[in-house]
């Protein structure tokens, strides 16, 4: 179970970075186009992107720190 929670937390990572590659590429695009209106959008999906990536580095912490603790209470 807690694989799963990790996984998750690592998912939206890879996600995330993804979004922000996308939303680069279209930001970029859009200032060599000269077409603000795709800078814009360019620009809101690279904030997205980098939102979740932040929330699976948030997941992944909290799941290794829940882990941790879980070990710690079980050792004698």
């Amino acid at each position: 179970m807690a694989d799963d929670r990790e996984r998750k937390g690592v998912n939206n990572q890879i996600k995330g970075l993804g979004k922000q590659a996308e939303g680069k590429i279209r930001n970029t695009v859009g200032g060599m186009a000269g077409d603000s209106s795709e800078q814009i959008k360019g620009k809101a999906e690279e904030l997205r992107g980098k939102a979740q990536r932040k929330i699976g580095e948030f997941q992944s912490d909290r799941d290794r720190d829940r882990n941790r603790d879980d070990d710690s209470r079980s050792e004698p």
